[in-house]
């Protein structure tokens, strides 16, 4: 049995939440966590701020001088920021299954919109083209490659006849098909952090060696183990969601690394590797401030032990995703936000302990400090990110 306080304890110090397990290196955070959540730019600078003392600068450039964390479409179809060591193994396995489901919605999407009857063989020019022009070490952003290469242009209509139809551009579905394949990635940003505005460049030249992907079982089971590191226990749910795969994907990789069964104190049957330890673990109150979908936050599909399910409206949106998050002690007692001037503040459910109130607010300092009056803005706002309080 793995009771819900030896999870809160294990989350506080695997996840690097308390003064004392803070981290060094934009690395060794994404590595701690399997990888950053990056839909949003600024939740890799903010979630970093989480777990080191480290500045904006030092994420930039680990991100695109140092090179040594990378961002990759993977799991969900979701765009997360790695430790370079797992590209390999994400490009065999979760990023592998996105590009081919990506192959066949844009191919018929082409078809549909009669822009080629084959629509497959048009995507296959379409990448040999931007491949092509970013041979020769070019990094270009999605406009600079649609002036520069005719065979990626044309446009698909959505949603017809409805209020919020219109159209989209190819281009940009071509790159992030062609990111997810591993061929091309995102390289420098041209924007300010807090967005993105990113060059593509190929492969072999924003990377100094391109590891050999492996197999899709190895990499299922590689990043298997890695999660179960960082988030185990996790029940077969949690799992299958967090990849986005099958159970058939996640019993095989579970089976490949020997993990081991746990009763749950909920009821439910969770997976650790067999080597699990830190069951006992017992930490000081600690709190902090996470930002819009954060990899705890959005860790498990299974939240009860640490989100409240009364509270579940108030903090995460009707598509299931998790606004910003205010921890005291391995649970999510509210949110923060920000004023016109970049100030934090945080909203807290009514009754929330003067200890938990008094360690929040330092935090809310302490992130106000390291965001310098940026203002960050979100298109996964919550309730109570929108202004209502929680009841």
């Amino acid at each position: 049995m793995i009771t819900n306080a030896q999870r809160r304890a294990r989350l506080a110090t695997r996840h690097a939440l308390t003064p004392a397990s803070r981290l060094a290196s934009v690395e060794a955070v994404a590595d701690r966590l399997v990888a950053l959540h990056s839909t949003e730019p600024p939740t890799v600078h903010l979630g970093v701020a989480a777990r080191t003392d480290l500045s904006v600068a030092d994420v930039e450039q680990a991100l695109y001088a140092d090179r040594s964390v990378v961002k990759q479409l993977a799991m969900r179809r979701t765009l997360f920021t790695f430790p370079r060591d797992l590209l390999p193994h994400v490009w065999g396995s979760t990023s592998a299954r996105v590009a081919a489901e990506q192959w066949r919605v844009i191919s018929r999407d082409i078809e549909r919109a009669g822009l080629a009857k084959d629509g497959t063989a048009w995507l296959r020019t379409a990448s040999a083209a931007v491949l092509e022009r970013l041979s020769d070490g070019s990094a270009l952003s999605a406009a600079e490659l649609r002036e520069q290469v005719p065979e990626i242009e044309g446009r698909i209509e959505y949603a017809v006849g409805k209020s919020y139809g219109g159209s989209q551009p190819l281009a940009p579905r071509v790159l992030v098909l062609l990111g997810a394949e591993g061929r091309i990635m995102r390289a420098e940003n041209t924007g300010h952090w807090r967005t993105s505005r990113p060059r593509w460049a190929a492969i072999e030249h924003w990377l100094d060696e391109v590891p050999a992907r492996t197999d899709s079982q190895e990499g299922y089971a590689t990043l298997t183990a890695r999660y179960l590191a960082a988030f185990g226990p996790a029940t077969e749910t949690d799992i299958v969601w967090w990849f986005g795969a099958t159970k058939g994907i996640v019993r095989q990789a579970l089976a490949d690394i020997g993990a081991v069964s746990v009763d749950l104190e909920d009821g439910l049957v969770g997976y650790v590797l067999p080597d699990d330890s830190d069951r006992d673990a017992v930490v000081d109150d600690w709190a902090a401030l996470l930002p819009t979908l954060d990899s705890t936050s959005m860790g498990w599909k299974q939240r009860d032990w640490y989100l409240a399910p009364e509270d579940v409206p108030y903090l995460v949106d009707t598509n299931g995703n998790i606004g910003t998050t205010a921890w005291w002690n391995g649970r999510i007692v509210g949110a923060w936000v920000q004023d016109p001037e970049g100030v934090v503040s945080v909203v807290t459910r009514p009754g929330t302990d003067d200890a938990a109130v008094e360690r929040l607010a330092a935090e809310a300092e302490r992130l106000t400090r390291f965001l310098d009056g940026v203002v960050i803005t979100s298109v996964y706002k919550s309730q109570v990110m929108k202004g209502e309080p929680l009841p």
